[in-house]
């Protein structure tokens, strides 16, 4: 059987056309300008672009202390919502547009446009840097960012996903958390906390369509119940019972104990809807720390208990993600848009966060060494270890129970699923809304499988 990875070879130039025609409608609207120029004063101007997420935005907050360290550099960003920012950095760097000096990727991108060509192999620039050690990133982080042993982009947090809950609403209701819960055990707390207080939901879910939205803790639940996008052979399995009932379960749960426009909420509407305590539970992304754990940015600092991601089938029921920097080949200021990237993913980097706005607002899930400060032992006792976990254990070649031929626990690592699970998830969240029932999203988004499968199937004649 061919490999994803020689498919993905086969189709470097099909997805670079066929991703220049689908976005073409929103290429780089509103993006400023055309890469590094020259500013009057000689110094060089960086187009960054980057997800507008709160990790991110303190970046931002903090470029004088870039501009100290590296006089002659300037860096204008473009911050953008996910789904945006994903459809115009895709876009650019794969037409090779020029626009952007460095992008805030995933782990999702970077092996297949290392593969592709369209990203600067970073270990040249690692290997020079002699403080900036990258063997101090978490190993599973950094092997998914790697081709062929050399980095392709360095990751500015990791995560993987477990459960935040308000262990005083718990108290109140005289229930316990599970030391390791099982997804029907996360239910039923959910049914019983369900209105423990007034204007508070039982658990907060995504419900937002797109492939990086609802699909990553819908996918979590998927693996631990079962299920697969496909068997071994690209035979789409979306309509087999594995996935109804993951899918069945995962709508149910946010329909009947999850936030009011569920289907319009993403991560960062449940994280300012748990974070100003409105819901019990929060399951998703375990940089979600960051900000809960932070008094001036909610209510619910101090408040929380972490518990790894429930399973049900398995003994694994989280993810493996990163956002990510690298430098499109296309970037004529090389050099600088690395001193960049060094800045912002060093470890001082990390110090420099914790000096200017403490330890429980660091980019979590990247370096081992931070869990090694004992600052920020003393501000992440109760998520560290979980997180850390959640991260190391991840296994993306075998990310459920039965044999896959692609890689991926919140996604599949291959290049049609931005397509594909896009229209996955607007049936899913349709479902969600309501407006169809979860057998007719699973009808729809068969076919639309079915047709990637069997690409795969062609190749391997």
């Amino acid at each position: 059987m061919r490999t994803t990875a020689e498919h993905r070879t086969n189709l470097t130039g099909r997805v670079s056309a066929a991703t220049a025609v689908a976005l073409s409608g929103l290429l780089l609207t509103g993006c400023a300008g055309a890469g590094a120029t020259s500013s009057g004063d000689g110094a060089v101007r960086l187009t960054v672009a980057i997800v507008s997420n709160p990790q991110m935005q303190d970046a931002i907050s903090l470029q004088d202390r870039f501009r100290e360290e590296n006089p002659g550099i300037e860096v204008d960003f473009v911050s953008l919502p996910e789904n945006e920012a994903r459809a115009k950095i895709t876009t650019s760097v794969a037409t090779g547009g020029g626009e952007f000096d460095a992008v805030m990727i995933s782990n999702y991108e970077t092996r297949q446009w290392a593969e592709y060509g369209w990203l600067e192999n970073l270990q040249p620039f690692i290997d020079a840097s002699g403080d900036y050690d990258h063997e101090d990133f978490i190993p599973s982080l950094r092997d998914d960012l790697s081709l062929d042993g050399d980095m392709y982009s360095v990751p500015f947090y990791g995560e993987s996903s477990f459960v935040a809950y308000r262990e005083d609403l718990f108290e109140e209701a005289g229930l316990e958390m599970p030391e390791e819960p099982t997804w029907d055990e996360v239910a039923a707390l959910a049914a019983e906390l369900d209105g423990v207080e007034p204007g508070v939901d039982g658990i907060c879910l995504r419900g937002l369509a797109g492939w990086g939205e609802v699909l990553s803790p819908f996918n979590s639940v998927l693996n631990t119940f079962g299920g697969r996008w496909y068997d071994e052979e690209w035979n789409a399995e979306l309509d087999s019972p594995e996935f109804q009932n993951a899918a069945e379960f995962y709508v149910d749960l946010v329909r009947e104990h999850g936030q009011p426009g569920a289907a319009s909420s993403g991560f960062g509407d449940c994280l300012n809807h748990y974070s100003q305590g409105r819901a019990a539970m929060f399951y998703d992304s375990t940089s979600m720390v960051s900000t809960i754990e932070d008094e001036n940015a909610g209510t619910v600092a101090g408040l929380n208990g972490y518990a790894p991601a429930p399973v049900s089938e398995s003994d694994y029921g989280g993810w493996l993600y990163a956002w990510t920097l690298g430098i499109p080949t296309t970037s004529e200021h090389k050099e600088e848009a690395w001193s960049f990237l060094e800045w912002m993913t060093d470890q001082e980097y990390v110090r420099t966060v914790a000096e200017e706005y403490g330890w429980q607002r660091v980019p979590p899930g990247n370096r081992l060494s931070t869990f090694e400060v004992p600052e920020y032992q003393e501000v992440a006792g109760a998520y560290a270890e979980p997180m850390l976990q959640g991260i190391e254990q991840a296994d993306p070649q075998n990310p459920g129970t039965r044999p896959v031929p692609y890689e991926g626990i919140g996604f599949l690592a291959i290049p049609e699923f931005q397509d594909l699970g896009t229209r996955v998830s607007q049936q899913l969240s349709a479902a969600v809304a309501g407006r169809i029932t979860v057998e007719e999203a699973l009808a729809q988004s068969q076919e639309y499988a079915e047709t990637v499968g069997d690409t795969y199937k062609e190749d391997d004649r």
